[in-house]
């Protein structure tokens, strides 16, 4: 997969961390200056692997705010208020003594919204001394292993996707006790193909999620059942993902039109904090 454009790319030191996701970037400090040539690069690379990381990244605020404008345009979470002075900085919390981590499933990002963000940039703030993985997977790897008749039908299908599921909802209870917004009773639900094709690279991506997609359209929950818990297990199979453990100033950069993510919960008794910033993105097609 390429950038396009025709541009000239920096060389990246880079590792790979599975054959259909997953690159670490080294060597590149995200607060030092940023030619067109390495912000290139990096789109490259975010293109072709869907996330891209960095380690040892010292970042304030300001700085992630800078970082990611040279790759769209920040915005704000729906549910949770962002930093004093940061509204489109968003802290991921969970505290020592809670038992449920903030969006502890497989999901794509707020993909109730009309339209959902391109991507999602996430700096390690502090972190437990062991465990708080995040497992990433390519939708786009999971579409293709499809058979083509099961391709050509998901193809004419669009799914419902609400900001309001039970089991997610859950996840963000106890930031909505002390950072909530007043959404004033309003729904977030939004409908999308199936299958979206990505504005840049062309390729197709499956777009339904367990966090979100609520049923198909024109169909109820019931008739839409097993397809979806179908989707949703080869969604995660192993050949589909990476895993990235995190470290203190790391951070990851994904695709939310092909990818989807599960940060584990299996860090009881620490405290983690990470900062979110998405990125403006379009109507999926």
């Amino acid at each position: 997969m390429s950038g396009g454009g025709g541009k000239e790319r920096q060389t990246l030191e880079t590792e790979i961390l599975s054959p259909v996701v997953g690159c670490e970037i080294k060597g590149v400090n995200l607060a030092g200056a940023l030619p067109d040539l390495l912000i290139s690069s990096i789109r490259d690379a975010f293109l072709r692997y869907g996330v891209v990381f960095f380690r040892n990244q010292d970042l304030s605020p300001a700085q992630q705010l800078r970082v990611c404008s040279a790759f769209g345009e920040a915005d704000e979470y729906p549910f949770l208020k962002g930093l004093p002075g940061y509204p489109t900085v968003t802290p991921v919390i969970k505290l020592a003594e809670e038992t449920i981590n903030f969006g502890g499933l497989w999901h794509s990002d707020t993909s109730y919204l009309p339209r959902p963000p391109m991507a999602t940039f996430v700096h390690a703030r502090e972190l437990p001394p062991v465990g708080g993985d995040t497992l990433f997977a390519s939708m786009t790897a999971a579409y293709e292993a499809l058979s083509p008749g099961l391709q050509k039908m998901l193809g004419g299908l669009k799914a419902v996707n609400s900001g309001h599921k039970p089991r997610v909802v859950n996840t963000r209870a106890n930031r909505m006790e002390d950072s909530g917004k007043d959404l004033g009773g309003q729904v977030l639900q939004a409908v999308h193909p199936v299958v979206r094709q990505h504005p840049e690279t062309g390729l197709k991506a499956l777009y339904v999620n367990g966090a979100h997609t609520l049923r198909f359209d024109g169909m109820t929950e019931k008739e839409s059942k097993n397809l979806l818990v179908f989707l949703y297990a080869h969604q995660s199979r192993e050949e589909f993902t990476c895993r990235f453990k995190w470290s203190p100033g790391a951070v990851a950069f994904w695709d939310n039109r092909c990818t989807q993510h599960y940060p584990l919960n299996d860090y009881s008794g620490f405290k983690r904090v990470l900062h979110r910033v998405t990125l403006k993105g379009d109507i999926p097609r």
